[in-house]
């Protein structure tokens, strides 16, 4: 624990002695005499005096309710250990405020914090980034920005993704009584591994959704050609992919080659970039709510619900595209909120 948070709580001054500060002020004697003659900070003499002023006494005054648990100067030692170190824990935390002298509750420190705008939530998942990542997304954010409104619509966004039968990772909410949490209608079935799973490629643009493919068993650069050759040509001429080896492979780069289309070079490890990621979480979402019981069902309802998605929603998307390379220059190359 840092020395910042060895703060004791300060103690409430005799009445008696207020008097005499009074009466020391009364007598014409200055803030900085008073404050040398009895050992005390000129501000605890300045506030003394004040009240006086105020109320007219020195007495303590009837509060609003309980004294806090946590002094001022405790809170402000919890704020900056949980702004050091954001992953504390509240037990952490606690053992920290009981070495100040101020032991509280759990809860108190929760409360501390949510007063001043800091809340637990659960953080979010990205990419591991080295300082080549970061300097590879900001050359890559400098070098698009400029056209990113022109040439927006003209890509064709494309990516692989897994969806499993039941492994959609979110929490579920349910109305319950107490001691009722594993009744059978208020869990969530899970099974191992996820039950099985599918992989996808899928495209979109700004004109709406494109073809999506199950790919059957491994995808090597041999099977990404082909899917290329099936369905790509039907979508657009223009597109995006990452850098995933399949995707460099030499019989790739041939066929896109020879197909007169033109890829959007792109920097490993930033999917926040490709607005295909928030489609993937739509239409796993979609997909669950449905239920599906078998792998052949799961693929069924992936190429529905993917049909179904509005051309609203890839236009709005498309349209975030400059903002995300903002993002990433805003951040110096790091990962941003998309």
């Amino acid at each position: 624990m840092s020395e910042q948070m060895r703060i004791m709580r300060s103690k409430e001054l005799p009445e008696e002695f207020r008097d005499r500060i009074v009466a020391r002020h009364r007598s014409g004697q200055g803030y900085k005499k008073m404050s040398a003659a009895h050992k005390v900070p000129k501000s605890t003499v300045a506030s003394i005096i004040l009240k006086w002023k105020t109320f007219g006494t020195t007495r303590t005054l009837p509060r609003a309710g309980r004294p806090a648990k946590l002094s001022y100067q405790g809170r402000k030692a919890l704020v900056r250990e949980v702004k050091k170190n954001p992953k504390i824990t509240l037990a952490e935390l606690q053992r920290c405020s009981q070495e100040m002298g101020e032991s509280c509750r759990k809860s108190t420190i929760t409360t501390a914090l949510h007063q001043s705008g800091l809340y637990g939530r659960v953080a979010c998942r990205k990419p591991l980034l080295s300082a080549r990542h970061m300097t590879s997304h900001m050359e890559f954010a400098k070098r698009h920005l400029k056209d990113s409104e022109m040439v927006k619509n003209k890509i064709l966004w494309s990516d692989e993704t897994k969806i499993e039968l039941f492994g959609l990772n979110s929490k579920r909410y349910v109305w319950r009584q107490l001691g009722t949490a594993h009744h059978l209608s208020n869990t969530v079935p899970t099974v191992k591994h996820g039950g099985g799973s599918i992989m996808l490629w899928g495209c979109f643009s700004a004109a709406g959704t494109g073809r999506l493919v199950a790919i059957e068993g491994k995808m090597n650069a041999a099977k990404y050609r082909d899917i290329l050759d099936k369905n790509l040509l039907q979508s657009a001429k223009g597109r995006q992919q990452d850098n995933d080896p399949k995707h460099t492979a030499k019989i790739t780069k041939e066929w896109l080659h020879n197909n007169s289309v033109t890829v959007l070079e792109w920097p490993s490890q930033n999917p926040d970039l490709n607005p295909i990621e928030h489609l993937w979480r739509d239409l796993k979402m979609a997909v669950h709510q449905r239920l599906p019981s078998n792998l052949t069902e799961l693929e069924r309802i992936c190429k529905e619900e993917w049909q179904r998605i509005p051309k609203s929603r890839c236009e709005k998307l498309v349209a975030s595209f400059p903002r995300r390379l903002m993002a990433v220059l805003a951040q110096k190359g790091a990962s941003t909120k998309y």
